[in-house]
């Protein structure tokens, strides 16, 4: 199902012994233009330290409670390696995050999650942190992870190539594979614009110096895309 980014902002994240905070941010993958994490804002729990939540680890999404449900414990996210909020995400971090959980890493393999199309797996019983490397796979190192925060990129302007036309406000999400397949684009005024939809596919780069979307569209067919349809929910109609 296709849905909003922004209408999951705020949703409680319930782990399978009690509510661990509520959906604070995404960091997506800007290669890729898949949600690699959702940030959780833990409240008084865990509050000197950023949790992230991997899409393999979500188990339901009701809508009409406004609750994710992960198929973790809160002493399994506690006691999972941290990471300074103030600090992109590494490599180095992922590695030994999703060792930590026993999750295959998503950047070997040919598809989008590795060794899948789609996040879910079955979780193993218990954490690989003392596992060997496998010989036959090379440690990946320090390689970027080209992962961004969705909240920082909203906001960026859209540069087609005959001009600079409006926003980024929104992105759409298959809520099954996680990936971003197009970005809401609010053209004209901030706040009398209307927003249309560009598929990612026509994105050619982000400039993060200049907060700055390139897309290889031109103003006009920017102007004129198809518009989102949301029901109440976030989903796409």
């Amino acid at each position: 199902m296709i849905r909003s980014i922004n209408h999951l902002h705020g949703d409680k994240l319930h782990a399978t012994d009690g509510q661990l905070g509520h959906v604070k941010d995404f960091y997506f993958d800007d290669q890729n233009w898949v949600i690699r994490y959702v940030v959780a804002d833990t409240g008084s729990w865990l509050t000197e330290r950023q949790v992230l939540i991997p899409p393999h680890s979500f188990v339901s999404v009701d809508q009409n409670g406004k609750v994710l449900g992960v198929n973790l414990s809160k002493k399994q996210i506690e006691d999972s390696p941290s990471i300074d909020s103030h600090k992109p995400v590494s490599r180095q971090y992922e590695e030994e995050y999703y060792r930590y959980f026993g999750w295959p890493f998503y950047w070997q393999g040919d598809v989008m999650w590795g060794v899948s199309g789609a996040p879910a797996m079955e979780l193993p019983l218990q954490p690989m942190t003392n596992e060997p490397w496998p010989s036959a796979i090379p440690k990946p190192g320090a390689a970027d992870s080209h992962l961004r925060s969705a909240q920082a990129v909203s906001g960026y302007h859209i540069k087609a190539r005959d001009g600079t036309i409006g926003h980024v406000s929104d992105f759409m999400l298959d809520d099954q594979t996680w990936a971003i397949g197009q970005l809401v684009v609010k053209t004209g005024n901030r706040f009398s614009g209307k927003e249309v939809l560009v598929a990612t596919a026509k994105v050619e780069r982000i400039s993060y110096e200049e907060s700055t979307v390139y897309v290889d569209l031109t103003m006009s067919a920017i102007e004129h895309g198809p518009t989102p349809h949301l029901a109440s929910d976030g989903t796409a109609q």
